[in-house]
């Protein structure tokens, strides 16, 4: 196959997968959950004795796959996942939700952004491994507010997207191996 059809191939899978987590990092944290909190989200464990409402596992996977897609696709392209992410979220979160989640969303990537588009050209792995940290802690801080007013999940929060993030790392060093080998780098 061809590296520049292999190239936009994986960047359309890239661009799906992105734009899916958000809808569906806002469904799980009203649906899905060891503890549902009434009036807030459902919870799931990220570490001994620490919650966070379940849309982390999804939020953390998409931090690194909006870098995916700027790789594969370019900028412009993680911006329109987010637009269809958020769309998306209409039809399945209450407007609050998907407002707070729009805007967390929104700024989180874009710092992702401001740290990963610097970094790739040093190492693939170290740009999405800080990029996506510095991503996870901005939507946190900034969802939470918005969404619930209250900061009591940022710990859970933090750890549920950064266990996601590391668990996507090896498949980023493996694709940053493959792309070389292939001249896709």
């Amino acid at each position: 196959m061809r590296t520049d059809v292999l190239r936009r191939r994986e960047g359309a899978l890239f661009l799906l997968g992105f734009a899916l987590c958000i809808p569906a990092a806002n469904w799980l944290i009203g649906h899905v959950g060891t503890v549902c909190v009434p009036q807030g989200p459902c919870l799931v464990p990220v570490a001994p004795g620490v919650m966070a409402p379940s849309g982390v596992l999804m939020v953390g996977l998409a931090l690194v796959l909006r870098d995916m897609v700027q790789r594969r696709l370019g900028l412009p392209w993680a911006a329109v996942a987010v637009a269809i992410g958020a769309m998306l979220s209409a039809f399945l979160a209450p407007p609050a939700l998907v407002l707070a989640s729009t805007i967390a969303f929104l700024l989180s990537e874009l710092a992702d952004l401001a740290i990963y588009t610097p970094l790739q050209k040093r190492g693939l792995t170290r740009a999405v491994a800080v990029s996506s940290l510095v991503g996870l802690v901005v939507d946190s801080l900034l969802f939470l507010y918005l969404a619930f007013g209250s900061l009591a999940y940022l710990p859970g929060q933090v750890i549920g997207k950064a266990w996601m993030v590391a668990l996507a790392l090896p498949v980023v060093a493996w694709l940053r191996r493959r792309d070389e080998r292939l001249g896709l780098a």
